[in-house]
């Protein structure tokens, strides 16, 4: 049966997409929680190489010592990770599921507060202590404020996340190896690409593989076509393209948010930026 022509019309039609900021088609986020000593190496080494991180601070532990830990003081909090993220992780870094709703509320605000007030910014996200997630605590998160939230749930893939308070990384910093060249070398049909990678730092120092995470930060610092970005610039970014608004055609469209969006439309590289409307 032949086409009509507004069949054929819609299905030459080329959509268009959004990428990643300067266009870019992958992207490299790190995750580290715990604030231990060892955040001081491992932030000088993201600074070297010029990646960002974010690390997900336990306020009641800052400054303390003693255990198998010391912990980094609270008077450093705003310098050390200056360009970076600071998110929330549990004022005790308790097991939640062991606290009423009351001391989980308790926990998440206290932690939150006063990580506002040493970086000086709003604090909007976390990863649950001891990967521990379930549905009242997710609730928990989002009435206090929390935007995003991390699992230790390795997906071991590059998709993008679909639902960020239950967000799964990629992997682990011990399994990034197995995945960089899969990463580097994707296919254009798998579209964009995430690679989110997770840990502690005080990992390194028990294992003795600080070479192995410098040798990473040196390999994909050189790549020009990854944004490196914190979690909550992935988070704000893909709100954002997702948040675009198009006609029926999609020969119109407008972005109602507050931050430019990179687009691709027939080979072309466009820029829809914020309460504005591009044509095509």
């Amino acid at each position: 049966m032949k086409k009509s022509k507004e069949q054929e019309e819609i299905s030459g039609m080329e959509k268009y997409r959004f990428l990643f900021p300067e266009w870019k088609k992958r992207a490299l986020t790190f995750s580290y929680d715990d604030c231990t000593e060892c955040d001081r190496r491992l932030v000088d080494l993201f600074d070297r190489y010029h990646l960002k991180g974010t690390f997900h601070l336990n306020a009641g532990k800052l400054g303390t010592t003693g255990g198998d830990e010391d912990y980094i003081l609270p008077d450093e909090v705003e310098a050390l990770y200056e360009g970076h993220e600071v998110s929330c992780h549990g004022y005790f870094h308790p097991f939640f599921s062991e606290l009423t709703k009351g001391q989980m509320l308790t926990e998440l605000l206290e932690d939150k507060r006063t990580l506002e007030r040493l970086c000086h910014y709003p604090v909007r996200g976390m990863s649950y202590p001891f990967g521990e997630f379930y549905d009242e605590l997710v609730d928990v998160a989002k009435a206090v404020g929390m935007e995003y939230s991390r699992t230790v749930e390795d997906s071991m893939n590059f998709n993008l996340p679909t639902d960020f308070m239950r967000w799964n990384p990629t992997c682990h910093h011990n399994k990034v190896f197995s995945l960089l060249d899969d990463f580097l070398h994707a296919p254009d049909w798998l579209g964009l690409t995430l690679l989110y990678v997770w840990g502690h730092s005080f990992e390194f120092e028990r294992e003795n593989t600080w070479d192995m995470i410098e040798e990473f930060c040196k390999r994909i610092s050189v790549r020009d076509e990854i944004w490196f970005a914190t979690n909550i610039e992935i988070k704000e970014y893909l709100t954002a393209a997702r948040g675009l608004v198009s006609t029926v055609d999609e020969n119109i469209i407008y972005n109602p948010g507050g931050i430019t969006v990179y687009l691709e439309h027939k080979g072309d590289r466009l820029t829809v930026e914020p309460r504005s409307f591009l044509r095509f």
